[in-house]
């Protein structure tokens, strides 16, 4: 049975848990954290996981590590060099990372070609995609190693083919958020008929077809060249920016909204899950070309 090293047993690090369980893998879990076993017990249930504060001990004899701890770059490269210490030769030490460059994480490590970025969203148990990112010192066999065992677990796994702050997801995610704020801002929407304005049309055509597909319907037979030259040339209007002085208001209306705290997030992530479930299998989750068309996917 195949050994994975997860690090980090927060939201992130215990839904790849879940992931690589469901999959056959034994899973090892290692994280400071005084609670662990709790977590464990609670989060992980029905699971054999072995959970250690030891991390070192967690790596030694790992196949595959998926390292899901704190967003802080001296952190990571002290786990990343225990992990580069413990691990053998060939083992992929792949970082959950979202914003963290992999070449910041792989500095001075002696494994830095076997680092590199397999970047979920959130929760990675049920969204199929993986942002695989490979740093100037990571090889082209630790990049077909994770996107293999991405795939394996049901994911698409997208291979950039360079590094790039915030990757591509978040980079989308940033332009489309800043410019929700600012139409909030502006009073032009409130916070929840936006939310029901972006599922109610981008969010539900995005996930049957991406934006450029999009675009190539939406020129009809002559495609988004006619798209853009006619209707595309008439959005000429300024988006405008958030006000980062106002950002406060915004997320009091968030928090009226969808409330906070234990209760609220538990409340919304079963909602956000159960409808995520139901829209995974009609829209042919995980994909059935993911194993098989990898020539036309770069």
């Amino acid at each position: 049975m195949a050994v994975v090293t997860i690090v980090g047993a927060g939201v992130i690090g215990v839904s790849w848990a879940r992931l690589f369980g469901a999959a056959g893998w034994e899973v090892r879990v290692s994280d400071p954290r005084p609670d662990l076993a709790e977590v464990v017990a609670r989060d992980l249930a029905g699971l054999e996981v072995t959970a250690t504060h030891d991390l070192a001990a967690a790596a030694t004899g790992a196949d595959f590590v998926q390292e899901a701890g704190p967003e802080r770059t001296d952190i990571k490269e002290q786990m990343f060099a225990t992990l580069a210490a413990h691990t053998a030769d060939g083992v992929v030490l792949a970082s959950s990372s979202s914003s963290l460059l992999p070449s910041v994480i792989a500095r001075g490590n002696p494994a830095a070609d076997r680092i590199v970025i397999g970047h979920p969203f959130n929760p990675p148990e049920l969204m199929p995609l993986v942002e695989v990112v490979p740093g100037p010192q990571t090889s082209a066999a630790t990049v077909q190693r994770a996107t293999e065992v991405y795939r394996e677990l049901g994911k698409l796994p997208i291979r950039l083919k360079k590094e790039i702050p915030g990757f591509v997801g978040n980079r989308l995610q940033k332009v489309f958020n800043d410019q929700a704020t600012y139409l909030v801002q502006q009073g032009v929407v409130d916070v929840t008929d936006l939310d029901d304005l972006v599922r109610a049309s981008l969010g539900l055509r995005w996930a049957t077809i991406g934006p450029f597909q999009s675009g190539a319907l939406g020129g009809g037979p002559a495609g988004m060249r006619h798209l853009v030259e006619h209707v595309g040339s008439q959005l000429t209007f300024e988006i405008g920016s958030p006000d980062p002085a106002g950002l406060g208001a915004v997320l009091d209306a968030v928090e009226a909204a969808y409330g906070t705290g234990e209760e609220a997030y538990r409340s919304l992530a079963e909602l956000r899950d159960r409808r995520t479930r139901g829209a995974l299998a009609p829209l042919d989750w995980p994909e059935p070309l993911a194993g098989a068309a990898e020539g036309g996917r770069k």
